[in-house]
């Protein structure tokens, strides 16, 4: 991996690329993801590199909707496994039920293969979706291919970084749609019932740290309504107000410019 200077001011953004990269040089990440990736980096720049309140509104709602779940999976593809294997397994730990599930717009069995390595590397066990036994009827990509056990049967579906025609088509199985996309405007944010905008990261270690008040208050089958075009539209606030921040050069997103003294009179 590329060395990079942790004085850089743009040193974790850096570091993410370079793995993406690395990723993908292994097989692991399609090209594809790269450029989505860099699509949902600059709207973090929008929200300053930081969650936003409604945000966290969202990740603790959907906390409860997982920890509530009687079938909840986690769908994981390359850029997922990639940047946050070991935070989808902190997860999958701290939610009883919780399958994680291999799902991928661009499939190969060598990239299936890839994927549930790299989260059996961070220590998840009984990966699904490898070799998929169900397909998702009216959905014409790779993603339709799911695990009878995992997507398939699912009652909650938590998808990072998701294409909006399956976010649609889980919808129409009657299965809730949690989406962690930074984009508010993409379809899979307009679909799913549930939108976390916020960085994958950070949602995954918010969810974790939810965890334990939602199981205390665990209700089966009770999910709390939600305000998707609510979330959405806090969301798109943000990036407004984010957009008019003034900040010097090289200033990161999320910092603030500091403030000029006035001389004394």
């Amino acid at each position: 991996m590329t060395r990079i200077s942790p004085r850089h001011p743009r040193y974790q953004s850096l570091r993410t690329r370079a793995r993406l990269a690395e990723a993908a040089r292994r097989g692991l990440v399609a090209p594809e993801g790269l450029i989505a990736h860099g699509r949902g980096e600059a709207f973090d720049y929008f929200l300053g590199e930081r969650s936003i309140p409604s945000a966290r509104r969202a990740e603790r709602l959907a906390a409860r909707w997982l920890a509530n779940a009687e079938r909840p999976v986690l769908s994981v593809n390359g850029n997922v496994a990639a940047l946050a294997a070991e935070g989808v397994v902190r997860l999958a730990e701290a939610t009883p039920r919780l399958a994680l599930e291999v799902n991928l717009f661009h499939r190969t069995p060598g990239r299936a293969r890839a994927v549930a390595r790299r989260l059996e590397a961070a220590g998840a066990k009984g990966v699904l979706g490898v070799r998929p036994t169900y397909r998702i009827a009216g959905l014409p990509s790779d993603r339709a291919d799911v695990d009878r056990l995992g997507i398939a049967r699912a009652d909650v579906c938590l998808v990072p970084l998701e294409d909006g025609d399956r976010a649609a088509a889980l919808r129409r199985r009657g299965i809730r749609v949690i989406s962690i996309d930074l984009n508010p405007l993409s379809r899979t944010s307009e679909t799913a019932d549930l939108p976390i905008v916020d960085e994958l990261t950070r949602a995954l270690e918010a969810l974790r740290t939810a965890m334990p008040g939602a199981l205390a208050r665990r209700r089966a089958g009770h999910f709390p309504p939600s305000d998707a075009s609510g979330l959405l539209a806090s969301a798109r606030r943000a990036m407004v107000v984010g957009l008019t921040r003034p900040r010097g050069p090289g200033t990161p997103a999320g910092s603030r410019r500091p403030a000029l003294r006035r001389p004394a009179r």
